[in-house]
């Protein structure tokens, strides 16, 4: 039930082009999909190092450092990954209007889950990159043991093995880290957030 006393005050608040002015950036959402193992968070992490020795403030949210904190409570059932990352696109849509560069790693394995979090963020915002990397090369690295354990039947609804992933239909951009090298697919990243977070040509 949702409360009848509330009163925003968004319109009170400072903007989020106040904001930007400040940190001398405009910020956008990066948005990585891809299976298990298919190297979004190491991509994100690379980024985000890239991005802060140009002076670019940023923040990644990642799978695990999400579910072991404000999402610990949900499981991996249809219902739960939906609030998974419902939760996730309105905590980004906060460093967003805060002119933070956010970049996200989750596997979000259905294109309705992903514009729901794009509406969420704002389609204008949001620049889904596909990690393409293919289901073979995931399990070949394996680091986790997940997809094994998967196998086995020992882990339910794991996406690319007993629940379905769905290609993104017009990703912003598409990275195989099977044919990339970190450094290539960083260098195509760049071509692409660069112009978009630029301001009074800083960066």
């Amino acid at each position: 039930m949702k409360a009848d006393n509330i009163y925003p005050i968004f319109d009170k608040m400072l903007s989020r082009a106040d904001k930007e002015e400040l940190l001398g950036q405009r910020s956008v959402m990066v948005w990585f999909t891809g299976l298990s193992g298919s190297g979004k968070s190491t991509i994100a992490i690379a980024l985000e190092r890239e991005l802060q020795q140009r002076g670019v403030l940023c923040r990644i949210l990642d799978g695990d450092n999400i579910r072991t904190g404000i999402n610990n409570n949900l499981g991996f059932t249809e219902a739960d990954r939906v609030e998974n990352i419902r939760r996730i696109a309105e905590v980004s849509k906060l460093f967003v209007d805060t002119g933070i560069v956010t970049i996200a790693a989750f596997i979000s394995p259905s294109n309705d889950i992903r514009e729901m979090a794009a509406r969420i963020i704002g389609q204008e915002d949001f620049l889904e990159v596909y990690v393409s990397t293919p289901l073979s090369e995931c399990e070949r690295r394996d680091v986790k043991g997940l997809y094994a354990k998967a196998r086995k039947g020992e882990i339910k609804n794991f996406t690319g093995i007993s629940a379905p992933f769905e290609v993104p239909v017009a990703p912003a951009l598409t990275l195989d880290t099977s044919v990339l090298t970190l450094e290539e697919s960083v260098n195509r990243l760049l071509e692409l957030i660069l112009p978009r977070i630029q301001k009074n040509g800083n960066v």
